[in-house]
């Protein structure tokens, strides 16, 4: 039990607060949107990113529960509140965060106006974590098995994942000519703390035999990865937790924890001046877990007959847990292991209108035209260890002057059919600000909301970017 909750520890104190970024993505006046698209159509000259400023999002979502449900001040118990989570939830609801704090970024056009590339590069922090509601085992803990006799609880329901990393990126954006662009974006993942269980399989089974007599049967098949905590899961541990933790967040996000390599790509094509088509694929990579490795099993089968409320023939409670013991033992492994990060992909079509002629050369933009408006739909997949996460988004764009331009979208995805989200771009000077928040709807009441996200940034940006 005390692993368990450290491990919970671990996963929740780096929270701080989905990721479809679909306000951010082809944003581009945002130099952070070459994180959704290496491929963007960026017009600024060169870009510096305010250190631990310019890139601070958050991302929290719960399909099938919410706040609310378990934490009402409604004069409902909360064991019934928990029962009545479970009754109506299935195994493919899920809860889900992601945060990120950008460290450094900034970027720079390099070449001749008439063949200019762009190269960008930065490093960010990131929290991942995804658990699917294991349905099944919530059943069997709260309300056992009596009353479920020819039921099979799935313990393959149980489904985890969680991991605070560091990312080192360089990117490279190149016009290939005068409708397409295309970029490409390296990257080397240090993985600070890690705990992954998403491949288990098994199940619990109950039977009436004769004479009052049960059988029932245990297969199980669970495994649970971690790395970078395995000081932490040691019954002898005794240090200090909360200063250890920061000691090791320090050391480990400059490279020093478990490394794994990446790359993003992506494209932006215009089969007619004023049409957009934009596509990327991020996070092509993986991360090698061979440092503080610390894996847990339950691996085994188990049968025993018995009557409702005894665990054994011979009825003697305490000879049939140790039968369990040897049958399903927990057994700590010190092996390496490979995760795959979320595989995340973008793609956007745009009809931008209302054009307007430029009267002298803007040498900021080296453009003959923009538009004011412009009006879209986005397509958002990521890959999850059961069915993709997916999301459909309408936006719409204006530049009301150089210096503001607005995106609002809404989106239908698996938490919500009214998520509707803003960004708001600023830019005085060569100093820009910018704020995007998304399901606007639900903050008139947090604890009812199924999904929340923001980010807000700092720039300094040399020339602007209009289309």
């Amino acid at each position: 039990m005390r692993k368990i909750v450290i491990l919970l520890y671990l996963s929740v104190s780096f929270y701080c607060s989905s990721q479809n970024k679909e306000i951010l993505y082809n944003f581009t006046p945002l130099p952070q949107s070459l994180l959704t698209n290496p491929g963007a159509d960026v017009k600024y000259k060169w870009f510096l990113g305010v250190p631990l400023l310019s890139g601070i999002s958050a991302n929290i979502g719960s399909k099938g529960i919410n706040a609310y449900d378990l934490f009402a001040n409604n004069g409902v118990d909360f064991n019934t509140k928990i029962k009545e989570v479970i009754a109506k939830t299935n195994r493919n609801d899920y809860v889900t965060a992601n945060q990120q704090l950008e460290l450094f970024s900034a970027g720079f056009r390099i070449g001749e106006p008439e063949d200019r590339s762009y190269v960008s590069f930065g490093m960010y922090q990131e929290f991942d974590s995804f658990i699917y509601i294991p349905t099944d085992i919530a059943i069997l803990s709260v309300y056992g098995n009596k009353d479920y006799v020819g039921k099979s609880f799935n313990l393959g329901d149980l489904s985890v994942k969680a991991e605070l990393l560091s990312v080192l990126h360089i990117g490279f954006n190149k016009p290939i000519n005068k409708k397409m662009t295309f970029g490409v974006r390296g990257k080397i993942y240090s993985s600070i703390f890690n705990a992954t269980s998403t491949h288990n399989s098994g199940y619990f089974h109950t039977v009436q035999g004769k004479n009052l007599i049960y059988d029932q049967s245990i297969r199980s098949n669970l495994t649970l990865n971690t790395s970078g905590a395995a000081k932490y899961l040691d019954e002898n541990y005794d240090g200090d937790f909360g200063s250890d933790m920061v000691e090791d967040v320090k050391q480990k996000a400059l490279l020093g924890g478990n490394l794994g390599l990446g790359f993003d790509v992506g494209l932006t094509y215009y089969p007619k001046k004023n049409i957009q088509i934009t596509a990327s694929l991020v996070d092509i990579g993986y991360i090698k877990h061979t440092q503080e490795v610390k894996s847990y099993t339950l691996k085994g089968n188990y049968d025993f007959k018995g009557v409702i409320t005894d665990f054994n023939s011979n009825g003697s409670i305490n000879s049939a847990y140790q039968d369990f013991k040897d049958a399903i033992p927990l057994d700590t492994l010190y092996t390496a292991y490979a995760t795959q990060r979320p595989l995340k992909f973008y793609s956007s079509y745009q009809y931008s209108f209302e054009e307007e002629r430029q009267t002298e050369c803007n040498c900021d933009t080296d453009e003959d035209s923009w538009y004011r408006s412009a009006v879209g739909a986005q397509l958002f997949s990521m890959s999850t260890p059961r069915a993709p996460m997916m999301a459909l988004t309408a936006y719409y764009r204006r530049r009301f002057f150089n210096g503001l331009q607005m995106k609002a979208t809404y989106t239908l995805d698996s938490y919500s059919y009214k998520n509707i989200g803003l960004g708001l771009y600023t830019k005085i000077g060569i100093a820009n600000f910018y704020v995007l928040a998304d399901n606007l709807l639900a903050y008139t009441d947090l604890a009812k909301a199924n999904a929340l996200s923001f980010q807000i940034g700092f720039n300094i940006i040399s020339g602007g970017s209009n289309r």
